[in-house]
């Protein structure tokens, strides 16, 4: 029997603030990683990326308005770095405490001169398990801030975009930046899915060829994913639609119907995950269906054997007891015993009346077609 697929599940531990604590503290974990500060200025000639030993001079480096700012930082092993984004850019703090708080759920929010959002990248890492990171968006004028706390990502293509310099990517502002990378981390919801959904095919092959329990782990640890995927498909779908209905003077009426197309690709989204879910649902209840219906033929092999055993049985019972006609010791007669206990050649007589019993049910049983 094969062995079950190895399906990593990455348990995240969230610190959860405690009842009652002051709101807008930034959460710094023990494990957070040293920040990685690039800016990326561009307009339709130029595209340069400049990475920053700190953050102290980065107000000074994003003053040209002909230019076009993407401030990328990965890592938040650093108070004081927010504690400039917050003096400086004047960045809430309650914005800065959900960015260090890598739980929150996709969600678009307006503060005047900014606006913040959050997306959740997913992608498969190198063994196809579900890697689930916050991606935190901070929107100005003419700059984009990004927030992500670890070091990978599946933003390689807009970068690429970015350098290449074609299409509206150079010309369409900090907001048309912003939905680009947001339609990137939805796009790659679809290589997720067409993953599983690869997974799930061969799944069903194998169910059909020779269902093992291995079947029924996989398609189960596929699902419990697939859940994940649509706690964040549903509330992404729902950002794209505050956004598009958002009066901001930040997100232009260009980038608006651009991000009419990423709506549409989250609803896609969501109807993929719903398909896949009852594909997975199904599998696991054609498993157990075909568990349950080769249990019953097993059930129906020993039932027909048992049927056949039950008369011979019967019989044996019967001559087993061993009353005997006649008193070996004093030669009287017992009356209503068995008068067949001394009979010559009794045995033979009994096995072939045994085995006539026996073919006489088999023929009965294949007529009825029991065995088929």
């Amino acid at each position: 029997m094969a062995k079950p697929r190895k399906h990593k599940h990455k348990k995240h531990n969230y610190t959860i603030p405690l009842p009652g604590s002051s709101p807008g503290l930034v959460y710094i974990d023990e494990h957070s990683l040293k920040p990685i500060i690039k800016l990326h200025a561009y307009n339709p000639d130029v595209y340069e990326v400049t990475e920053l030993s700190d953050i102290n001079k980065l107000k000074q480096l994003i003053t040209d308005d002909a230019k076009t700012y993407w401030v990328e930082i990965k890592g938040f092993d650093s108070l004081k770095m927010f504690e400039i984004l917050n003096e400086e850019f004047g960045i809430n703090k309650l914005v800065l405490e959900d960015i260090t708080r890598t739980y929150q759920r996709p969600k678009y929010e307006e503060y005047g001169s900014y606006d913040f959002a959050v997306s959740r990248m997913l992608y498969l890492d190198e063994e196809n398990s579900l890697e689930n990171e916050q991606l935190s968006f901070v929107l100005t004028k003419n700059a984009l801030f990004t927030f992500q706390d670890k070091y990978e990502d599946c933003l390689d293509a807009v970068r690429k975009r970015l350098e290449i310099g074609k299409g509206t990517i150079r010309t369409g502002g900090s907001s048309y930046l912003m939905y680009a990378l947001m339609d990137m981390i939805v796009d790659e919801y679809f290589s997720v899915l067409g993953f599983w959904s690869g997974e799930l095919d061969d799944i069903e092959d194998r169910l059909l060829d020779k269902p093992e329990r291995s079947i029924m782990f996989d398609t189960q640890s596929i699902k419990r994913q697939l859940i994940t995927v649509r706690r964040i498909a549903w509330p992404e779908r729902d950002k794209m639609n505050d956004m598009l209905r958002s009066d901001s003077p930040l997100i232009t009426d260009q980038t608006k119907m651009f991000l009419r197309d990423a709506y549409d690709h989250c609803i896609q989204i969501i109807d993929m995950v719903e398909s896949l879910k009852e594909i997975s649902a199904s599998n696991i209840d054609m498993y157990l269906s075909i568990i349950s219906n080769r249990m019953n033929e097993i059930m129906k092999v020993l039932t027909i054997i048992s049927s056949i055993f039950i008369p011979l049985t019967f019989i044996a019972g019967i001559y087993g007891m061993n009353f005997s006609r006649e008193d070996p010791v004093t030669g009287k007669v017992l009356p209503q015993n068995m008068p067949e206990l001394y009979q010559e050649h009794g045995y033979l007589y009994t096995m072939i009346v045994m085995g006539i019993i026996a073919v006489v049910q088999v023929v009965y049983f294949w007529r009825k077609g029991w065995f088929k």
